[in-house]
């Protein structure tokens, strides 16, 4: 998946390739270990509920969905070209299986809250996860929204925090400091968990383990933007930066 990523990118021309290499590791474990979903019927009512709330991260998503069977990997090709429903950020009106749209950062999680809410007050089963970026938590709707988490005891509900340090311009640390971290969202009246983001079977085991604290669940994902390529892997720049056709086989030689 992370060569797919970094080949769509390259052919638009356009993405965040930083940020959807560090996420892929989550997404690939949430879809095909631990959601509760099924392709071929995406808007099944007791389906499990996924929200990429760092939206800008649209490739690493649309990958993850191409190689679980929701539509052709070859329609990967047409990314941000004029008409097609693989937007630069995901839209649930054009592509079934994405739940909300996303983009505006700060949104992903008080909709998470909702859908968890709204399946609480209906006694239903099916749970909700998000992934927010770390840059994303200095908007403030993240915090409200983390209050009423907890006192509506949403323990249906999982937040992954994607923790690879940078955003767009700086380190976060150096635009607004959050660690301790954990302890915030101990102090808000959630579970929270520390984790390697690229450990596959580390975070299947966490994000599948069995609920009853009647809290909700924060997992903090340490990763690094650009992980796998060498050049990119933990450099601010490679936020929105593009890389060039030969940076590209660069890249995939890598991955290989």
């Amino acid at each position: 998946m992370r060569r797919t990523i970094v080949k769509t990118i390259g052919d638009a021309n356009m993405g965040h390739i930083g940020g959807d290499l560090s996420v892929i590791d989550i997404l690939g474990t949430l879809y095909f270990h631990v959601l509760d979903i099924d392709p071929q019927q995406p808007r099944s009512p007791q389906r499990d509920r996924f929200i990429l709330s760092k939206g800008h991260c649209a490739v690493a998503l649309y990958t993850v969905m191409a190689h679980a069977g929701y539509f052709p990997i070859e329609e990967l090709s047409s990314f941000i070209q004029p008409h097609s429903r693989l937007n630069g950020h995901p839209c649930n009106m054009k592509v079934a299986g994405v739940e909300t749209s996303t983009g505006p950062l700060g949104h992903g999680l008080p909709v998470a809250v909702g859908a968890a809410t709204g399946a609480k007050l209906k006694s239903e089963a099916w749970r909700v996860f998000v992934v927010v970026g770390d840059g994303e938590l200095q908007e403030g709707s993240n915090w409200e929204a983390a209050m009423t988490a907890a006192h509506g005891d949403l323990d249906n509900l999982t937040l992954i925090v994607d923790r690879n340090r940078l955003q767009q311009g700086d380190r976060t640390q150096d635009v607004t400091s959050m660690d301790p971290l954990a302890e915030r969202f101990r102090a808000f009246g959630w579970e929270a968990f520390e984790i390697d983001g690229h450990d596959h079977a580390a975070l299947a085991e966490l994000l599948e383990r069995p609920r009853g604290s009647g809290l909700p669940r924060c997992i903090i994902a340490n990763t690094f933007k650009g992980k796998g390529v060498s050049f990119i892997e933990d450099r601010v720049e490679w936020h929105h930066k593009v890389p060039t056709a030969e940076q590209v086989q660069q890249a995939l030689s890598e991955l290989e």
